[in-house]
């Protein structure tokens, strides 16, 4: 069987990040007992990562780089922001310092509701200032790996857009 739309994919992987002026980094790697299980061709993936595997078959392996503009964007100064001190402090409470520091991420919404992380670059007397890239923005990812398992997705993981048991998610 092939890789291809609605079925369900097994991969082991590497993924490596640079940008143009560093080495790559490793960031993530699965291993033989816990390996990346996805639906594909549902949109929830990068789709060049997606257009790299499709059509291989069970013990191919890839090797591809994805550039930033194909992978999370490019990071930009817009996405930098300066929010008051009181967004982050309930009335008569104090700051939690323990949370809100630089180099944390923290779950935040926007006025629209969607839901972001945000890592906070520096608590300041009254703004904390945050960064909402993607933490691979402006990246080169470079994935290699292989292709464990292949089968058809089940009506039930078609309709709800994703894998159920084993890798997958469980109701």
């Amino acid at each position: 069987m092939k890789i291809d739309n609605n079925t369900v994919v097994s991969v082991n992987y590497r993924l490596m990040v640079s940008d143009s002026d560093s080495a790559q980094e490793l960031v993530e790697e699965t291993s033989a007992d816990r390996p990346f299980v996805f639906l594909f061709g549902a949109g929830n993936l990068l789709e060049e990562f997606e257009g790299h595997l499709r059509g291989l078959q069970s013990g191919d392996t890839f090797e591809f780089t994805i550039n930033p503009e194909n992978g999370y964007g490019i990071s930009t100064p817009e996405n930098v922001v300066r929010i008051p001190m009181a967004a982050f402090v309930a009335e008569g409470e104090e700051l939690d310092t323990e949370m809100v520091k630089p180099g944390n991420f923290l779950p935040m919404v926007d006025d629209r509701g969607n839901q972001m992380q945000g890592l906070v670059l520096e608590v300041g007397d009254e703004f904390i200032t945050m960064d909402f890239n993607h933490p691979l923005a402006g990246k080169n990812l470079h994935f290699s790996g292989s292709v464990n398992e292949i089968r058809e997705a089940s009506e039930e993981e078609l309709a709800h857009g994703h894998v159920h048991g084993p890798g997958g998610h469980h109701h």
